[in-house]
């Protein structure tokens, strides 16, 4: 029997630190999109929080086989012109799959290999397990099939 990995992963954006301010003029208005394989959340904009946001929003992901990292993209929310990238977040996730849970733990932000502040996020698993039994059905489950005959 091949056990698979499925369950819901809970993330809790709590905060950021010494982002890169991309706003010239006033505090920039961040927000982050967090993206594990094709599903995509977005937490609030933090608006004027500038540098130091703090956001404290959980998000919901059911996770399938084959997760393997919870991608974060920091962007700064701009009236009129396209939002700036502030700085992306890959975070592993078998340490939270083996571990059930990971505290609140800070993450460096980068942006062209760069560092541009830090973000802090609590994960936790809530396994569910499936099974893929091997089905071997025998020749009697296919309704008699053998016994049939077709002219």
């Amino acid at each position: 029997m091949i056990i698979f990995l499925f369950g819901t992963l809970e993330v809790l954006l709590i905060s950021a630190k010494g982002l890169e301010n991309t706003d010239y003029l006033c505090n920039m208005d961040p927000y982050v999109v967090l993206t594990c394989r094709s599903q995509e959340q977005k937490s609030s904009i933090a608006s004027g929080k500038g540098s130091n946001p703090e956001w404290n929003e959980t998000f919901i992901f059911s996770i399938s086989e084959g997760a393997k990292e919870l991608n974060l993209k920091i962007m700064d929310s701009d009236t009129g012109t396209q939002d700036d990238l502030v700085g992306r977040v890959r975070i592993p996730l078998d340490p939270v799959y083996h571990e059930g849970s990971l505290p609140a733990t800070v993450y460096n932000v980068v942006k062209d290999e760069q560092y541009c502040g830090e973000i802090k996020v609590g994960l936790n698993f809530a396994p569910e397990e499936r099974s893929a039994r091997n089905f071997q059905m025998e020749e009697e489950d296919y309704g008699g099939w053998k016994q049939s005959s077709y002219m």
